[in-house]
C-alpha cells in the first residue's frame, strides 16, 4: 500500500478512536432510581390475627399453603403451567428480548455483500451504438460511532422495557393466583351454602308433612298447610341459582387452568369444607410491600425506559459520524473478474447532520420529556392505588371477622328460637306462624353464616395479593429473567 495510503487509512483510525473516546458520554438525562414513598405504618388497625411483624418470604411466596387446602394447592400449581394469559406475556417477554438485542446490534458495524452482472447498448442516435458488459461482486461495511450516546440510551430503553415486561408477567402471576383461589372459594362457598339449604328443606318437608297429617285428621286448619308449603317451595327455588353459581364457578376455575370448562366439574363434585384461616397474618409495613408489589416495579422501570429515550431523542440534534468501506471486484467480462488488477476498494469517514427540520427534533425532545412528566405521575399513582389497596383489604378482612362472629352467635340464637318455637307449637302453645317466622329467620342465618364464612377466607386472599404474594412461588422452566442474553 502507498505511503499516502496508509497515512490516509491511519488518520480515519485516530479519528473513530478519538469520536468513541468523546462519545462515552451520553447526552440526555441520567436515570436516578426512583423508591417509593410511604409511611411508617398502616393506617388501619391491625386486629383480629393482622400483625406488623415482617412477612416471611417464603410464606408470601406460597401464601395459599396457610390456607391448607391441597387441591386448591394442586389448582394453584396447574394454573401456572397452563394459564394462556401467562403464556402470551410470556411471549411478550421473548419479544422485548429480541428488541434489546436489535439496540444493542447498533453498536456493532454491518457488513453487507452484492454482485451484479449487467450488459448495456448505446443509442445510435446520441452515441455509437455499441454492447457492453459489466460484472462485479464485493462488501460494503458500514459503522456508526455512537458519538453522543444515541444508541446507549437507545439500549437503556430496551433492557428497562424488558424488565418491565418481566415485571408485567409477575403482576399477572399475582392476579392469576389470586383469582385461582378466589374462585375454588367461590365453588366451596356455593357448596356450602347448598347444604344448608337442603338441610332447612328437610327440615320444612318434615314440617309440612306433618302439618299436613294434622289437617287430614282435622286437629288444625289448612292455612297452616299451605303456609308451611310457600316457606318450603320457596327455600326449593333457591336451590337452581345456587347451582348455577357453583357451575359458573368451575367453568371460570377451568379457564384460569387453561382448560375447557366442564372439565373440573367431576373433580369439585365431591362437597369439601372451606380452607381454614391462620390464626396470625403478619402484613409487614408499607414500604416492605411496595418494594414487592410487580405493578410499582413495573411503571418504575417503564420510567427508566422513557428517561432513556429523552436521550435517544436529544442525540439527534448532533451531527452523526460513520465509518465506512468497500472491497470488491469488477470487470467488463466475466473471465477478468477474478484477476488482481479487477480489485477496488474505499473507505473513508461520512458525517451527516441536519442543518433544518423547522424544529421537528426539538419537539421530539419536547414529547419525550412530557412523556416522562406521565410515565412518573403514573408511578406515584401506581404506588397511591397500592397502599389504598393494602388498606381496603386489611378493613375488609377485620371487619369480616367480627361480622362472622357475630352471625355465629345469631345463628346459635334463632337455631334455640326454632326449636322453641316448634315445640310450642306441637304444644297448642302458638300458631304456626311463630314456627314460620323461626324457620325463616334460621334460614336466612345460616346462609349469610355460610357466605360469610367464604368472604372471610376470600378477603385472606385479595389481602394476600394486596401484598403482591406469588409471582416468586414456582420456578418456571421457560420463564427467563430479563437479565439473561437473548
Amino acid at each position: 500500500m502507498a505511503r499516502k495510503d496508509r497515512g490516509f487509512l491511519l488518520s480515519i483510525l485516530l479519528t473513530a478512536v478519538v469520536l468513541m473516546v468523546s462519545g462515552c458520554v451520553a447526552v440526555g438525562p441520567e436515570y436516578v432510581q426512583e423508591e417509593p414513598v410511604s409511611s411508617k405504618s398502616w393506617h388501619t388497625k391491625l386486629q383480629d390475627g393482622l400483625t406488623s411483624e415482617q412477612i416471611d418470604p417464603v410464606n408470601l411466596a406460597r401464601w395459599w399453603e396457610v390456607l391448607e387446602d391441597s387441591q386448591l394447592a394442586t389448582l394453584e400449581e396447574r394454573a401456572i403451567q397452563g394459564n394462556l394469559n401467562l403464556q402470551v406475556a410470556q411471549s411478550r417477554i421473548r419479544e422485548a428480548r429480541a428488541m434489546r438485542g436489535i439496540s444493542r446490534a447498533q453498536f456493532l458495524p454491518t457488513l453487507d455483500t452484492d454482485a451484479t452482472a449487467t450488459k448495456s447498448r448505446s443509442s445510435k442516435n446520441s452515441g455509437t451504438g455499441t454492447e457492453s458488459e459489466m460484472y462485479s461482486a464485493g462488501f460494503d461495511a458500514s459503522w456508526e460511532l455512537d458519538v453522543f450516546g444515541g444508541v446507549k440510551r437507545s439500549v437503556e430503553s430496551a433492557q428497562a422495557e424488558l424488565e418491565a415486561t418481566q415485571e408485567n408477567f409477575n403482576d399477572l402471576q399475582v392476579t392469576l393466583l389470586a383469582e385461582v383461589a378466589l374462585n375454588y372459594v367461590e365453588v366451596r362457598t356455593y357448596q356450602s351454602r347448598l347444604d344448608v339449604s337442603r338441610a332447612n328443606i328437610k327440615i320444612q318437608l318434615e314440617s309440612y308433612e306433618l302439618n299436613d297429617s294434622r289437617f287430614q285428621a282435622g286437629i288444625i286448619g289448612e292455612l297452616a298447610v299451605q303456609e308451611s308449603l310457600r316457606i318450603l317451595e320457596s327455600s326449593r327455588s333457591q336451590i337452581p341459582a345456587l347451582e348455577a353459581g357453583l357451575d359458573a364457578a368451575k367453568n371460570r376455575l377451568a379457564v384460569l387452568l387453561g382448560e375447557n370448562p366442564g372439565n373440573l366439574h367431576e373433580e369439585l363434585a365431591a362437597t369439601q369444607p372451606l380452607p381454614s384461616l391462620p390464626l396470625s397474618i403478619a402484613v409487614g409495613i408499607p414500604a416492605e410491600t411496595l418494594r414487592h408489589r410487580p405493578d410499582i416495579r413495573r411503571a418504575e422501570r417503564e420510567l427508566a425506559a422513557q428517561t432513556a429515550r429523552i436521550g435517544v431523542a436529544t442525540a439527534d440534534l448532533y451531527p452523526k459520524f460513520r465509518l465506512f468501506g468497500t472491497l470488491g471486484l469488477e470487470a467488463l467480462s466475466v473471465g477478468d473478474l477474478l484477476q488482481t488488477s479487477s480489485k477496488t476498494w474505499g473507505l473513508g469517514p461520512r458525517v451527516t447532520w441536519n442543518l433544518f427540520d423547522a424544529g421537528a427534533i426539538r419537539q421530539n425532545i419536547e414529547i419525550q420529556n412530557t412523556r416522562q412528566e406521565q410515565a412518573l405521575i403514573h408511578y406515584e399513582l401506581t404506588i397511591l392505588r397500592a397502599l389504598e389497596e393494602v388498606e381496603n383489604a386489611l378493613v375488609a378482612y377485620a371487619t369480616e371477622q367480627q361480622r362472622r362472629d357475630l352471625i355465629t352467635n345469631a345463628a346459635v340464637a334463632a337455631e334455640r328460637a326454632a326449636e322453641l318455637a316448634d315445640d310450642q307449637y306441637q304444644a297448642g302453645l302458638v300458631n304456626f306462624n311463630n314456627v314460620l317466622d323461626a324457620q325463616r329467620a334460621l334460614l336466612i342465618l345460616r346462609d349469610e353464616l355460610a357466605r360469610s364464612n367464604g368472604t372471610s377466607i376470600s378477603n385472606l386472599v385479595r389481602l394476600y395479593k394486596a401484598l403482591g404474594g406469588g409471582w416468586t412461588s414456582i420456578p418456571f422452566d421457560k420463564k427467563q429473567t430479563a437479565t439473561e442474553a437473548p
